[in-house]
């Protein structure tokens, strides 16, 4: 029987000398981990002695504590007692303005038969969601450039349409990797799908089994990888794996052959993100969500914003990386990872037609031309831009490998864009993020639903019964920027 604690006890390890703190009831010894912490020592300590779900399990899979503390650091339960205490203190927690504006959100947000685009999902995703997720999910690196010419891109593509074509039977769909999807459209990695709904990755899962599209799995979801696979609708259902490597082989290993043992399909080895972004919209959230909290209340004094608080300049995303591989190369990375599995290889961030052709003779299954969706380095060109250039320099390329793009992608006539020009498929991110935060797993649904209806609509119009029939003659960039306004 484990031995039990009273909160009593627990409060007295309250420091970085001796930090205990309480998860899901359970009690932690995290002293040692401190230092490796890839979010810092701050956020522990904050609970230090306390309990820590709250804080901890939205970010965190659950699996987390098994694969970084050894089990002697799991020294216990809390007692009934102190368990009874904290599930009441949760209860009677007071709500922060900021949740009770997501619940009257939640409550006025329309039903989903009048969403009508992917804008309209985000635009109430931005009601819905927390001040945190919103922040972690829309922010991008420096003035946020990059992330809005992704979009706006794609607008600097004109279609050539051909006419009398026979397009009533009209189909969107294709393979990834030798793997069916109803569109070529795939769930790019995103991270911490909990931060905007409680069942997070597998809400995603489940919608894009009923919606017959395949989803990539971020190496830092909020799901653990089993409960992710565990909630796919049928066995064969294909899961690709986002693969951030760890600096230590050893380690970057294990998750590997964790996922292969789980039945996912394919590995895209990220390269974009070895660091993290300048995201400072994430960085300032913290401080905004105490400034809206505060306000109002007795402690608004002026001068009461005291420097004993430091930004973080790591925001969400910098502890999410913080273990990455700063040493990647050609020449050493793919053929490790090669050695350590038969699964398809997709080099995941490439920005460059000089990177795609190395790729290509790297040998690997694909290349997903990305910028992190304008996450990582700013003024990194824009994926279609990339795409046009490689169509236009190295059109070889097509031949030896599968190309997917991503960043930007909000409507089906971007998708078709992307397919003219050589892509295979194209991936969306923070969509899905939106989409499974306001409705869930029928939100999932929706938005394929919704990008489908207009892939078919756009191919019709261009004269094109299948994908196959979208070809480079049928798109043109122009050196002018029409403008573009959202209704």
């Amino acid at each position: 029987m484990p031995r039990t604690y009273s909160l009593d006890e627990v409060s007295k390890h309250n420091s970085s000398s001796s930090c205990w703190v309480i998860i899901s009831n359970k009690v932690y010894d995290v002293t040692d981990f401190l230092p490796d912490h890839p979010g810092g020592t701050k956020i522990i300590l904050k609970y230090a002695g306390k309990d820590a779900t709250s804080a901890y399990e939205p970010i965190h899979p659950p699996d987390a504590l098994e694969k970084n503390l050894p089990p002697e650091k799991h020294i216990g339960e809390l007692d009934s007692v102190g368990a009874s205490a904290v599930q009441e203190a949760a209860q009677n927690r007071k709500k922060t303005k900021d949740e009770l504006r997501v619940e009257a959100a939640h409550k006025a947000k329309p039903p989903l038969s009048r969403v009508l685009s992917l804008w309209d999902i985000e635009d109430i995703a931005h009601e819905v969601l927390s001040h945190k997720a919103w922040a972690y999910y829309s922010s991008a690196a420096d003035e946020e450039l990059t992330n809005d010419e992704n979009a706006r891109a794609f607008s600097r593509i004109f279609f050539h349409p051909r006419v009398l074509r026979e397009v009533s039977n009209c189909d969107p769909s294709t393979t990834i990797l030798g793997f069916k999807s109803s569109i070529p459209v795939f769930v790019s990695g995103a991270a911490l799908a909990r931060l905007g709904h409680p069942l997070g990755e597998a809400n995603i899962t489940r919608g894009a089994s009923r919606a017959g599209i395949i989803q990539m799995v971020s190496s830092n979801a909020s799901l653990s990888y089993a409960q992710i696979a565990e909630a796919r609708l049928t066995p064969d259902q294909p899961l690709f794996f986002q693969l951030y490597k760890h600096r230590d082989d050893k380690i970057a290993e294990q998750r590997v052959r964790e996922v292969i043992a789980l039945g996912y399909n394919a590995i895209f080895l990220t390269v974009d993100a070895i660091v993290a972004g300048n995201r400072e919209r994430d960085v300032r959230a913290p401080f905004e969500l105490e400034e809206q909290e505060r306000e109002g209340s007795e402690d608004d004094v002026q001068g009461d914003r005291s420097e004993k608080n430091e930004a973080d300049l790591l925001g969400t995303a910098g502890a999410l990386v913080a273990n990455d591989d700063l040493d990647m190369t050609w020449e050493r990375t793919i053929p490790w990872l090669r050695s350590i599995t038969k699964l398809p290889i997709v080099i995941k961030g490439l920005q460059s037609v000089e990177d795609a052709v190395l790729a290509a003779e790297a040998g690997v299954d694909g290349i997903l031309l990305s910028n992190h969706g304008g996450r990582q380095l700013e003024y990194s060109l824009p994926c279609i831009d990339v795409l046009y250039r490689l169509r236009k320099q190295r059109p070889d390329v097509f031949d030896k490998l599968e190309v997917y793009i991503d960043g930007g992608i909000r409507r089906g006539t971007d998708v078709l864009k992307a397919l003219c020009l050589g892509a295979k498929a194209v991936g969306l991110g923070r969509p899905f993020l939106y989409a499974q935060s306001a409705y869930g797993e029928d939100g999932v649904v929706k938005i394929v639903d919704i990008l489908q209806r207009e892939i078919v609509r756009g191919m019709r119009l261009l004269g094109a019964s299948k994908v196959q029939e979208l070809v480079p003659e049928m798109v043109e960039q122009v050196n002018w920027q029409p403008l573009v306004s959202k209704l």
